[in-house]
């Protein structure tokens, strides 16, 4: 007991919102995204305290600081935290929280709240966090007690990175951050994977031996080097066909003569019509969720065609897709023991070669209408990308460009939101740039989305990084449109967009701007962009009626009937006033 009270007395006392600065050093945090608040003063000191060991970077609008976070986590593996105030600061920083929770992407949400002493009064932008994040996050927690900071910082690292990964959001009382405690930091606690079951690795291999067409679909978050290169040896040794799920691109080399492709939104037909022809799927990270499974229409629920499930939560294994076979473990860890298991003898060179012909046919690009083919511009820009670059993407049909046309190598990566959120591309490309300074970062979004955060360019200013920024123009919110067009053809409402000039606007802070409206000025303006060393914007202006890869809007109006033109306002002969009614020609009298 002496001995405690020793050591608890060398514990210098600190302010609440030092020690939680010091918290997130303790827990290997080392990148923190915010847009500042009076919620939180006291820990924006606190981290002054530490900036040699953490960057900070301030950002223009909380979506964004969050949509910085949960990239830098989809591209290390590792959380980083983002921090917004109260009230609005936390309504503009949910977009992110769903992105990270559907994505599967660790992450920490740090919210200042109002004095803990005021709650339940309806104070100045009071809310009940745990109310509003319950659906959208792994935990949802406050710290009203200083001496409590480091446990709870420790615990909500280690929720975020465990099972399925995810964020985790965490309040912080108002006074809580001025109240000086004595209390040790706590280290990060290495923990040790799970690991599957060798009997079920061994099931696995009979299943496989048993096939005449497996398929492989990657997906899941944090996949290490190691990983990645174990599950290729696993896939290539086996000659099993690989697809990838929706916006995982760059989780399996491209180039690789056994990858088929993508599937998600505006997958290749020829491929869809494929998986149904399998008779065994490795679903490997994959929740094989709605965009996966063509809105849950691509597989048998009851499981007629077996489904090898590998998942590190077991919660999540079967959940809608009953599996033959259900395996938890962490993916590289399933990885690495899979490529150590002896390949079984393929008897479907055949199928795979099938696939591979079928995603190297679908790049092959059409002669579309207009002066700028999108096709050519992605085969171009492939040839472009540095061996390590970083594509972020947005939601839109903009980016089935480059899930179509463009092969990830292996060194590369590319990363969207998988629950569709407008807006992420460009503050995502900014976090990863300012993370990873010496890689090319390129963005790619519809104007629509950059119009809701391009903003966050300017913190590429700041911290004095460049990104390079795609910016698709084809002046509208096309996703809508098209189905739009599908349901109510001719009847354009509520799609159409006014834009600014798109370069003049990155010109106006310093950057590089360019217009692109042909083919060929495309590759020029790229390299431009590139050795300009600025943040730099390529505005695309694409052909309104091309609004998806495979359909214009004159397709999706094919064999409709046009709606009849409204008729023309009778107009009142010139001269002639007209006369009024009864009833006001007697009002007009009562009131002379």
């Amino acid at each position: 007991m002496e001995l405690a009270q020793a050591r608890r007395s060398r514990i210098a006392p600190r302010l609440g919102g030092r020690i939680l600065a010091d918290a997130l050093v303790a827990q290997g945090i080392d990148h923190v995204f915010e847009v500042p608040g009076e919620s939180f003063l006291d820990t924006l000191d606190g981290l002054y305290d530490v900036r040699q060991k953490l960057k900070l970077v301030t950002c223009r609008f909380e979506a964004g600081a969050v949509n910085m976070a949960e990239a830098y986590g989809k591209l290390t593996g590792r959380p980083a935290a983002a921090f917004v105030t109260r009230g609005p600061g936390a309504c503009h920083g949910a977009i992110g929280v769903h992105v990270a929770y559907q994505d599967s992407t660790p992450m920490l949400l740090f919210i200042g709240q109002i004095p803990h002493e005021d709650t339940g009064r309806d104070a100045f932008q009071e809310v009940d966090y745990r109310q509003m994040f319950a659906p959208l996050a792994k935990w949802v927690t406050q710290i009203d007690h200083a001496h409590r900071i480091p446990e709870i910082v420790a615990h909500a690292v280690d929720v975020a990175t465990s099972g399925r990964p995810g964020p985790v959001v965490i309040a912080l009382s108002e006074e809580m951050q001025k109240v000086t405690a004595s209390v040790p930091d706590l280290p990060r606690v290495p923990v040790g994977a799970a690991h599957p079951d060798p009997a079920a690795l061994r099931q696995l291999r009979a299943m496989l031996a048993k096939s005449h067409k497996p398929l492989a679909v990657l997906g899941g978050s944090c996949w290490t080097p190691a990983g990645r290169a174990a599950i290729r040896e696993f896939l290539v040794g086996n000659d099993i066909p690989v697809t990838v799920g929706f916006r995982r691109q760059a989780h399996y080399d491209g180039t690789a003569e056994n990858f088929a492709g993508d599937l998600g939104v505006g997958s290749d037909p020829g491929l869809i019509g494929k998986v149904k022809e399998a008779d065994l799927i490795l679903a490997i990270g994959s929740r094989l969720g709605d965009a996966v499974t063509q809105g849950y229409s691509l597989l048998d629920m009851a499981g007629s065609v077996p489904i090898v499930q590998v998942l590190p939560d077991g919660a999540e294994i079967g959940r809608v897709f009953r599996p033959a076979l259900g395996i938890v473990s962490d993916l590289n860890t399933f990885a690495q023991a899979m490529a150590a298991v002896e390949p079984v003898r393929s008897g479907w060179s055949k199928w795979t070669r099938e696939l591979r012909s079928l995603r190297e046919a679908q790049r092959a690009v059409p002669n579309y209408d207009g002066a700028l083919n999108l096709g050519t511009c992605m085969r171009e820009l492939e040839t472009m990308l540095a061996p390590d670059a970083i594509v972020t993407v947005d939601a839109g049909n903009f980016s089935g460009w480059s899930s179509r046309f463009l092969n990830f190598s292996d060194g590369q990566r590319y990363i969207g939101p998988t629950n569709g959120a407008m807006g992420y591309s460009v503050p995502a490309a900014v976090g990863a740039k300012i993370a990873f300074p010496e890689r090319m970062v390129v963005s790619m979004v519809g104007d629509g989305g950059f119009m809701m955060t391009g903003q966050e360019i300017a913190t590429a200013f700041h911290h004095g990084v460049a990104p390079i920024i795609l910016v698709f123009n084809n002046q509208m919110y096309g996703t809508i449109r098209m189905h739009q067009e599908k349901a109510y053809p001719w009847r354009v409402s509520g799609t159409a967009l006014t834009n600014p000039d798109f370069a003049r606007y990155i010109e106006a802070f310093g950057g590089h701007g360019e217009v692109v409206n042909e083919t060929g000025e495309f590759a020029p303006a790229f390299q431009r962009a590139v050795d300009s060393g600025k943040p730099a914007l390529i505005e695309l202006r694409v052909n309104p009626d091309q609004i998806t890869t495979r359909a214009t809007i004159a397709d999706l109006r094919a064999g409709k009937t046009p709606p009849k033109p409204a008729p023309k306002p009778k107009r009142a002969a010139a001269g002639k006033r007209a006369q009024p009614t009864r009833a006001k020609a007697a009002s007009s009298k009562k009131r002379s």
